[in-house]
Formats: C-alpha cells, sequence, structure tokens
C-alpha cells in the first residue's frame, strides 16, 4: 500500500520549543538522537495493559509505569518525555502503551506532550485496546463491520503480520471459548476507513459476511503509528499470549532487553519402581499413606521393555527427549521376585543414550520427617520431649550416593549434580511439615548437589537448599496412581465431587479449588473427553508464557493404556500448529532450566533495583549492567557484540546471555535492522479526541481471568 505523508518539518527552533528542550539540542539537525530502550506504560488498571506490563516483566524488558488512577502520579510532559544527555537529545522511551488511543481528557496537555514526542523521536505506540473508528483508521464497527462476542473465533495472521512483527506464528490464532454460560472475549471488527493508511495484522471474519475485519492492525498518520487492538484481552488466555511476543517485537522494532522462549520438559519420575495403583472402591491408594492401616492389596503399575521402546520411538517422532527420574532399587525388587529378570532395566539400559537420566534416590524414601502413618493423614513423629523426629544425614547420603552409584553401574549418562527427592521430600510440606529437613541441605552439600527439584504447587519460586537451588515442576493432572483411563476418572470423580455425589468434599472445604465438577464424570469417557483437554489447556499455558519450568508424569503414566500421551501430544501438536519453524519448542535438561531462572531472577532483581542502563544511538547499542548480572537482549539477526556473532536464532530474532563485568557492553546492529530515529521533526496535531468510554466493553470473565483453571499448577 501506498503510504500518504501529511506532515510538515519544523525548524530545529521549533522542534526546541515544542519539547521545552535545553538550548544545547539545537544541533539535534545533525546528531542522531539517544533513545532509552525502556517502555512507557500508560494504565488505567484495565486487563489488557495488565497483560502487556505482564509479557514485559516476563521477558525482562523494563518500562516505567504512569497510573492513571492515583493523584500521586507523575505529570507527562516535555520534560518526563525527553531531554539531552552530553549535548545529544534523549528520548526517554522507546516506545508508549496507552490503554487506549487516548485516556485523557478532551485537549489535554499530556496528550499534546505524547503526539508531539512520538513525531519527534519516531516512538510507536500501543492502543491496548480500543474500538473501531476512523480516529483509529478503521471504519465504524456500526458501518458493515461487528461488535460482539468472538468466542470460539478463529482469527488468523494476515499476509503482512507474518512479513512483520508475527512472523512466528503459523497463521491461525483461535480465541478461546471455554464455558458455554460465560462470554470471554468481545471485539470489534472493521475493515480500515476510505484513505487510511491502516495495515491489518491480525483479522477475524466478520459474522455475516465475506469480510474480514481487523483485530490488530497498524495505523500511521500524522508522523505516528499505533498498533490498534480491537479485542480485550487478559494475560492468561490464549489469543494473547499467541499475540504477546509480536506487540513487544512491533513496539520495539526487534530491538529490546529482555528475551524469552518457549519451553517444554517434562520428567517422568519413579522409572524401574512400580507405582501403587488406585482402589476405586476403597477410593485411596493400598500401598501408600492415604489408606488408614495398610488397608486394600497393593496391585502396583510398572512399565514394560514394550513401554519403554514406545518411548524412545515417540521421543524421535516428537522431537523431545524425555527426562527419567529413575529408582535404582525398583530394578533390584523386580530381579529378586522374578529369578534375576528385568527386561525393562535391559531394555532402558541399551537405550539409555535415547533419553536423559535424572536422580530420584535409590528406594524412593520419605526424607523429611518420620513419617507416623498409623493414621489418615499422616504425621511427623517426635522424640521424647516432643520435637520433629527427622530422617538423619546418613539415610540422606544413602539414598543419593547408591542411586547415583547404581545408574553409573549401567553406564546412565547421570549429571550428577540433579537430584529429584521421592515426593519432593525433605523439603516442607503443609501442614504436616513446616520447615526442611535440616539434614537436607547439609546431604546436599556433601554430595555436590546443585539443582534440586520442587513442586510448583507447594514452593513455586527459586531459593536456595545447602548448595542446591530449587528447579520447581508442574504436576500434571495426571495421576501416578493410576494405569487405565477408568482409574482415572473414578479418582479425579473423588477428588473433584461433593460428598453427596459419593466425593471427597475438597471442594466444598476449599473454595479456591478450580477444578471442581458439578456432577461426576463418566469413568469410560471422562478421562479422554475432560481430563486431558484441561491438561493440555493448562500445560499450554505454560509453554506460551515462556515458563521454563518443567511438568512431570510418572512411569506409570507411560505403562498400561499409556495415559500421559494424549496430553503430551496435545500440547506438542497444538503448538506445532500455532507457531512457524522458526519458534520450536525448547527442551531442556533441568540444570540448564535451573540455570535460566537464577539468571532471570538476577535480571530482574537488576532492573529493579534501577542498576541496567540501555540505549541506541543510530546502529549501535549500549547496555550497563552489574558486574556477575547476565545481560539479555532481543536484537535483530546479524547483530553483533563486539566482532562476534550475537545471541541464537528464535522466533525471527536472535537473543541470549552475556556476562557483565559491569563496564558498557556494546552491540552492533545490522543495516536491515529497522532506522534509527532521525532529527527530521514533522509537525505536531492537536491531541485526538478521548475514546469514549461507553463503546468499550470489557466482559467479566476478561476482567478477572479468561479460564478459571489457567494460573493452576
Amino acid at each position: 500500500m501506498k503510504r500518504s505523508t501529511r506532515t510538515a518539518v519544523l525548524t530545529v527552533g521549533a522542534l526546541i520549543a515544542a519539547l521545552g528542550l535545553p538550548t544545547a539540542a539545537a544541533h539535534a539537525d545533525t546528531t542522531t538522537p539517544r533513545v532509552d530502550l525502556r517502555v512507557l506504560v500508560v494504565t488505567d488498571g484495565g486487563p489488557a495493559v495488565q497483560a502487556i506490563t505482564a509479557e514485559l516483566d516476563s521477558t525482562g524488558t523494563p518500562y516505567t509505569q504512569v497510573d492513571l488512577t492515583r493523584s500521586d502520579r507523575p505529570t507527562i510532559n516535555p520534560a518526563f518525555l525527553a531531554d539531552t544527555v552530553d549535548g545529544r537529545p534523549r528520548a526517554k522511551y522507546q516506545a508508549v502503551v496507552l490503554p487506549n488511543d487516548n485516556p485523557f481528557t478532551a485537549g489535554s496537555a499530556e496528550m499534546t506532550a505524547l503526539t508531539a514526542y512520538e513525531q519527534t523521536y519516531a516512538i510507536p505506540q500501543v492502543d491496548a485496546y480500543t474500538y473501531a473508528r476512523p480516529q483509529v483508521g478503521l471504519q465504524y464497527f456500526v458501518a458493515g463491520g461487528y461488535a460482539g462476542s468472538v468466542d470460539g473465533a478463529q482469527a488468523a495472521v494476515t499476509t503482512a503480520g507474518r512479513s512483520g512483527p508475527f512472523g512466528y506464528l503459523e497463521g491461525a490464532v483461535p480465541f478461546e471459548d471455554n464455558s458455554p454460560s460465560v462470554g470471554e472475549s468481545y471485539a470489534y471488527l472493521a475493515q480500515p476507513a476510505p484513505g487510511a493508511d491502516f495495515t491489518p495484522y491480525v483479522d477475524a471474519p466478520i459474522p455475516g459476511s465475506s469480510r474480514r475485519g481487523s483485530l490488530v492492525g497498524e495505523y500511521r498518520h500524522d508522523g505516528r503509528r499505533e498498533l490498534v487492538v480491537t479485542f480485550v484481552y487478559n494475560r492468561y488466555q490464549q489469543q494473547y499470549r499467541l499475540l504477546a511476543r509480536g506487540i513487544v517485537e512491533w513496539m520495539t522494532g526487534g530491538v529490546h532487553l529482555g528475551s524469552t522462549r518457549n519451553n517444554f520438559s517434562v520428567h517422568v519420575d519413579d522409572v524401574f519402581a512400580a507405582d501403587d495403583r488406585w482402589d476405586t472402591q476403597l477410593n485411596c491408594t493400598p500401598g501408600d499413606v492415604d489408606c488408614a492401616n495398610g488397608a486394600g492389596t497393593p496391585n502396583p503399575i510398572r512399565m514394560t521393555a514394550a513401554d519403554a521402546e514406545y518411548a524412545k520411538t515417540w521421543q524421535a517422532a516428537h522431537g523431545i527427549t524425555l527426562d527419567m527420574v529413575y529408582n535404582g532399587a525398583g530394578s533390584l525388587d523386580q530381579r529378586e521376585d522374578h529369578n534375576g529378570v528385568d527386561e525393562l532395566a535391559d531394555k532402558l539400559q541399551a537405550d539409555r543414550s535415547a533419553f536423559r537420566w535424572v536422580n530420584h534416590t535409590y528406594t524412593h524414601a520419605f526424607l523429611g520427617c518420620e513419617q507416623d502413618i498409623s493414621a489418615v493423614p499422616w504425621k511427623c513423629a517426635t522424640n521424647p520431649g516432643g520435637s520433629t523426629k527427622w530422617v538423619s544425614r546418613t539415610a540422606i547420603d544413602d539414598e543419593i550416593v547408591l542411586n547415583r552409584v547404581w545408574g553409573q553401574s549401567l553406564g546412565l549418562p547421570l549429571e550428577n549434580d540433579e537430584l529429584v527427592t521421592g515426593e519432593h521430600s525433605g523439603m516442607a510440606v503443609l501442614p504436616q511439615q513446616t520447615q526442611d529437613n535440616p539434614n537436607l541441605a547439609l546431604s546436599l552439600t556433601g554430595n555436590g548437589v546443585k539443582w534440586l527439584a520442587s513442586d510448583n504447587s507447594r514452593d513455586p519460586e527459586q531459593r536456595q537448599v545447602g548448595s542446591a537451588a530449587t528447579v520447581a515442576r508442574y504436576p500434571m493432572n495426571v495421576y501416578y496412581n493410576v494405569g487405565k483411563a477408568a482409574e482415572a476418572a473414578d479418582e479425579y470423580n473423588w477428588i473433584y465431587t461433593s460428598r453427596a455425589q459419593g466425593g471427597s468434599g475438597i471442594c466444598e472445604d476449599h473454595a479456591d479449588t478450580t477444578t471442581c465438577l458439578p456432577a461426576p464424570l463418566a469413568t469410560a469417557t471422562g478421562y479422554a473427553d475432560h481430563i486431558v483437554p484441561l491438561e493440555i489447556r493448562t500445560a499450554l499455558g505454560h509453554v506460551l508464557a515462556g515458563d521454563p519450568k518443567p511438568h512431570f508424569i510418572h512411569q506409570s503414566n507411560l505403562a498400561e493404556e499409556r495415559l500421559a500421551y494424549p496430553v503430551l501430544n496435545g500440547v506438542i501438536e497444538g503448538y506445532d500448529a500455532l507457531f512457524a519453524a522458526n519458534t520450536p519448542l525448547v527442551n531442556q535438561r533441568m540444570k540448564d532450566i535451573g540455570t535460566e531462572l537464577q539468571r532471570r531472577a538476577a535480571w530482574k532483581s537488576a532492573l529493579q533495583a534501577g542498576q541496567v542502563s540501555a540505549y541506541r544511538i543510530g546502529d549501535s547499542v549500549t547496555v550497563t549492567a552489574p558486574s556477575g548480572v547476565a545481560v539479555t537482549a532481543t536484537l535483530p539477526t546479524g547483530s553483533l557484540i563486539g566482532a562476534a556473532a550475537y545471541g541464537s536464532p528464535y522466533a525471527g530474532k536472535v537473543s541470549g546471555w552475556t556476562g557483565s563485568t559491569g563496564t558498557p557492553l556494546t552491540f552492533t546492529l545490522p543495516s536491515s535492522a529497522p532506522a534509527a530515529p532521525t532529527a527530521a521533526v514533522p509537525a505536531a496535531r492537536p491531541a485526538p479526541a478521548t475514546a469514549p468510554a461507553p463503546g468499550t466493553r470489557v466482559p467479566a470473565a476478561v476482567r478477572e481471568r479468561g479460564s478459571s483453571d489457567a494460573a493452576r499448577s
């Protein structure tokens, strides 16, 4: 599309007067401005801006937030937006995010200042959520467009979007429809206004017509660029998660601090061991602590050699390596009970290089307090004086070392600094054990363990336990104690239905439980029809959020009816259908995930402390961070750090981590990078009219959360 220019160029003197810059900026016509790599976010508390700030937080991209609801907020004026540094004009923000195209009152001096600032420094503006009308480059939605629910709509990235900021997507952008009784997504669909320089990036069919209307598009006018978003969203909804990366890339021109990749790693616990089976009559697991006084007869579930072969073949077909989290004593028990034969161990040993391996302790012993299992729930045993009786350091050492030695005897390719304790034991588990076993930290340090798995549902933040940093894992709701779909549905019914319906009543006792059922699932179909789609959506939500934490299942889920695979297939195949080949799933082992979490935490702390500065002048980017803090940035392909190529490719850009010694790091952008701001300055125009609030509807489900299970562990 031919782009028309309707701007006049100011004199240098007029520019200085418009922005209130010191007269030292009088040489700006020959001096390339400095643009700080920081985003200005203006919020009214709505879900759309909150979603964008959540993405900036996740990627580690610095921003300054101005809350319009606070009386003590700073005033957005020329001095707030720009100044000079060493005689060079400085734009303090590389992009502006507004709740809509103009959240201020009519004739606002603040909007006038923002308009002049954007024109002067070629700063893009994101309209987080507004409605279709000529002021944003679109026809009125009442003129052949649409306003209403788009639950379940099949939106798509346009050709311009795929060649532009959304080139990491395959094309489809499906909108969620998780509940037929709740409105989850509301949108305005319209085509570009006649004569407007508007480029749709994401569109959807206009109901009742053969036309398509824009949902996300770029409007160029009066020397400004706006990304116009006409659907409401929150940070958890899949449609937003798909587009979040592109919104950040558009506003920053693909040059920003921070980075993110989509991760999916799966730990398979209890390999070589057998897992006790759920008893559908007793509603407990014989052989485990939930069956009081040893009720029932254990009927364990254990993988076979055929299951191991299936896992290897599945990996090769899906480009994913499973982490086999093993207990060596399980094989010893199998051989003792079967005349020295363990076909599973023999098969896995022969194929050991096909998998990753993680120490899960030798016998899967509980390593916290000594458990008193005389009643349900269990409690910590106590010494005569009433103090907690802890599992000894010697016992913990034995569990770690014996399993390590056993794995080495089979030639398993281990990383000895990784450990997953049985049931994540040794660490605090409420309500029974309110602190870590003090012997655990001593044992971890003594045995050189640097990475210790924790359960994200109860210990989500990375912390230090002796020499080890924790790596939180997401539990999948594919239970450890089931091998058949009917068993899984039966246990799910027990947990998530009311007592009157034959369930445990947990939903009646705990109002924050989000997976409660209005009626029991059919045991023949409930797993496939209800549990699998729910688990796919939850796990894929973690992936789309760029969360590197691994998920974990159990070896029983790869046995018998192989219940894990429908969920794993759904995540991987669902992802592949949405993302282009340049944005593959990242599949890391535990220690690499732990390192990533450490780097992110250190980077976040440095940003929050104001210890990071970064700016662009022309094709040069300079970043300063504290010594020892690794710097992360996303830059165009072909960027250099010094004379070396920077980063590795992902999603059409390059990104990575670079160690800092406290001295400035200099990156050089390729000639193909989006041009830096120049001294050519278009005239300011009056602030646009305020976006009328009555036309902007935010459904309640979106104000709170798109899916009741979106943040569930």
